[in-house]
């Protein structure tokens, strides 16, 4: 096969003209079975590329490029599948390696996963066929689509989001369906008494000013009466805009709290996997700014919007009811003024999109610095953080200025024909009044109409970009809510109350993509044992312990606690019965007590300091200017390490569970600060299943038994002493750090000695004088 150079350094294949997708360079005698479309290039940027898969080949066009790429089927052609941090990836290999690669965002991973199943359905045809798939005999010799219909829709993510995704909104509007009729009902009369100013003024001018004009005498009593009409209608349209305005703003808040809230606490009952793959800062903008986004929409700019339709409406019923033919000279600019918005609309649309996603960099930016504040510190990065900022916001800025160049045209150009409009009727009504076919006070009357007329025209044109915008919003904020947890609740949940704490762990088996992470683990645990998981790192230690708390469902077997299948338990109610103490322990802002009483918040002040106390955190937290109500900074600053862990350890020790999980909970301290938190550690573990993970093998030897894991399998069980005997990868493990440690003390006395060393004196004489 020959090859050349492409874009991703890992593939290659032989070059193709270029071609456009409809004019790919496929063969008479095969069939095109699917494609997909790719959104990144091998810099994780974004671009537009294309697979398809044929009944013969596997044909790529990467991303920005224009030559299209092919591959013969064969049976050592093989197209593997996987996701990380958000990045799906598609590898092509044979025999004799990889041979290309390309990466797109998640969201079109349902199209990956159907496209993958088309090349397994071409390899298979291949194999049955035992060679490449033949075109179809007495099929027409003309090339169909290189894709179906059902390929092409990539999914509801993959599209520009539609203005019909706002109607999606009314699952949040629908408890406030009554107060929403009041104020459309409040936005009709309002409307109503706006217009009924210019129809009054229809008799003033005809029937008081221009008989005046002709040396009649003004009838006080009817201007009196006419001028009350025009001062009632502008009270009552204050009165009732008023009224309209205030219960739907309060209708739009009440939505957009319901949406915030609905949205963030389905965000909390998602699993981990869903946060490994997403930028926090991109779910605090979808959150926030979406939502608030949402909220002026429903609350200004939807109400505007329907006065808006409203006011033409009524405008234009009263405009043919004064005069048709003068009506229809007024509506001349309409259809290119909704001609311009249609072609405009799209464009909107994706910019809009686009802008959200760029608008989540530069969030994401912030979110990643400011927490990591000290690491950028101590490495004097902060100019390398201020460039990339600059850097997202000059995108940023770019791809603003770039829809604003189509939004300054299209505005002027709505208001210009509205000009003309306006124009066209005035030319119009002096032509009519000529003739005199229509008064001075209908020409009047009109000229006042469509001035209202083309102002709520020329609204209508700008609300395009708000709703856009809204839609766009929408669509980001029901991505979250339309996703499924990898965790399911079950239907009918078996109830957990009084738990012993036996966990069987049976033929359990994991996997992240195509990769497999644990498999084939069978584990039995008694009540109140002490199990110690020792290994390599990236052995599956910590893994094992995220699918015994369920935050992850094992793909193969199942996990039990008291003879009970976790996935028939509720989520919540199991976890009740779990204490975690993490190697670095997370403590949120706010009180000692808080923190420690997270887990139980009606916990009294007798059980905080009970529990400090079985944590040793109770002298040091007396120590703290305020004791337990001293405020703790943001992840825990201003205390140390152990005093972090020690209050971590006092939050698991308040819930009293019937379940621990130590993940390496003294790997990150000081050995006088270990043997403080070893103590804590003691009373901890006392008549509960603990199951802990510890690089110290020493820290372990009180567990009753140790699981030696290695690549996703269990490869030892016993004592220490019996593993010791065995002279197997626990042996192994322990001889290395053994030999570590003893290194290290070494080389520490070896630093001593040279501290305790006197200074060198010399013992030579003095230096002769030469002559």
């Amino acid at each position: 096969m020959s090859s050349r150079s492409i874009p991703d350094p890992v593939g290659s294949a032989p070059a193709w003209p270029a071609a456009d997708r409809a004019g790919m360079p496929l063969r008479s005698s095969e069939n095109a079975l699917g494609s997909l479309e790719v959104d990144l290039n091998h810099r994780l940027r974004f671009g537009s590329g294309e697979l398809v898969i044929t009944t013969q080949r596997l044909m790529a066009r990467f991303p920005d490029e224009t030559a299209w790429n092919a591959w013969e089927l064969a049976p050592d052609l093989a197209l593997s599948h996987h996701d990380h941090a958000g990045v799906g990836t598609l590898e092509l290999r044979d025999a004799t390696g990889r041979l290309a690669g390309w990466r797109y965002t998640l969201g079109r991973n349902p199209a990956a996963l159907r496209f993958l199943g088309q090349f397994e359905q071409a390899m298979a045809g291949l194999a049955s066929a035992g060679g490449p798939v033949p075109h179809e005999i007495g099929a027409p010799e003309a090339r169909p689509e290189p894709f179906d219909t059902e390929d092409s829709a990539e999914g509801a993510e993959d599209k520009p989001p539609s203005t019909w995704t706002l109607f999606r909104l009314w699952r949040f509007a629908r408890p406030y369906q009554w107060q929403l009729l009041a104020g459309f009902l409040l936005t009709l009369a309002a409307t109503a008494a706006t217009l009924v100013p210019p129809y009054l003024t229809m008799p003033l001018m005809d029937k008081v000013l221009i008989p005046f004009q002709n040396g009649q005498q003004i009838d006080t009593g009817y201007v009196a009466l006419l001028l009350s009409g025009l001062a009632g209608a502008a009270l009552l349209a204050w009165g009732l805009g008023w009224a309209k305005t205030y219960i739907l703003a309060l209708v739009s808040e009440r939505i957009g709290a319901d949406l915030r809230t609905t949205t963030y606490e389905h965000l909390l009952k998602l699993s981990l996997e869903y946060f490994g793959g997403r930028r926090t800062g991109d779910l605090m903008a979808r959150i926030g700014s979406e939502t608030d986004r949402i909220n002026v929409f429903l609350s200004l700019h939807l109400l505007d919007f329907a006065t808006d339709v409203l006011m033409i409406a009524m405008t234009a019923a009263i405009l043919f009811s004064i005069d048709p033919t003068l009506a229809l000279v007024t509506l001349v600019p309409l259809p290119i003024i909704g001609w311009l918005i249609h072609v405009v609309r799209d464009r909107l649309r994706t910019g809009f999109e686009k802008i959200d996603r760029v608008w989540s960099e530069v969030t994401n930016v912030l979110a990643d610095t400011i927490p990591g504040i000290r690491v950028v510190k101590a490495f004097a990065q902060e100019d390398r953080e201020a460039g990339r900022f600059r850097e997202a916001n000059r995108y940023n800025l770019a791809v603003n200025d770039k829809l604003n160049k189509l939004w300054s045209l299209f505005s002027p150009t709505v208001t210009l024909l509205t000009e003309i409009g306006l124009l066209v009727v005035w030319a119009a009504g002096i032509w009519l009044v000529s003739r005199g076919q229509i008064t001075v006070g209908v020409l009047t009357a009109f000229i006042a109409y469509i001035g209202r007329f083309y102002s709520r025209l020329d609204s209508m044109s700008r609300i395009v970009s708000v709703t856009q915008k809204a839609a766009s919003a929408t669509k980001r904020i029901f991505e979250i809510l339309d996703h499924v947890s990898s965790v399911p609740e079950p239907k009918n949940p078996v109830p957990l109350e009084h738990v012993q704490g036996r966990i069987e762990i049976r033929n359990a088996a994991l996997r992240y993509g195509n990769r497999s992470v644990i498999r084939g683990l069978n584990l039995s645990i008694a009540p109140g044992e002490m199990i110690g998981l020792v290994g390599h790192s990236g052995s599956g230690k910590s893994t094992m312990v995220n699918l015994i708390c369920r935050f992850y469902d094992v793909t193969e077997g199942a996990i039990e606690v008291d003879g009970v299948d976790l996935r028939q338990v509720r989520v919540a109610d199991y976890r009740r019965h779990i204490g975690l103490v993490l190697q670095e322990p997370f403590l949120f802002f706010g009180t000692i007590a808080e923190n420690i009483a997270y887990g139980k918040p009606d916990a009294t002040r007798e059980e905080i300091v009970a529990a400090a106390r079985a944590a040793h955190a109770h002298e040091f937290i007396l120590r703290l200017p305020q004791g337990y109500d001293s405020l703790v900074g943001e992840r825990g600053q201003g205390l140390s390490g152990g005093e972090r862990q020690r209050i971590s350890i006092a939050r698991a020790l308040l819930i009293d569970p019937r379940i621990l999980i130590l993940d390496e909970a003294t790997a990150s301290v000081d050995t006088e600060t270990e043997r403080e938190i070893q103590k804590a550690l003691d009373n901890l573990v006392r008549g509960r299943t603990t199951i802990a993970i510890a690089h110290r093998l020493s820290t372990l030897r009180k567990a009753d038994r140790l699981v030696v894991m290695d690549k996703g399998l269990k490869v030892e069980e016993g004592t220490h002493e019996a593993l010791m005997a065995r002279r197997g990868a626990y042996w192994r493990l322990y001889e290395a750090q053994a030999r570590q440690e003893k290194a290290e003390r070494e080389r520490m006395l070896v630093v001593d000695d040279a501290e305790l060393a006197p200074p060198a004196v010399s013992v030579a004489g003095p230096r002769e004088e030469r002559p």
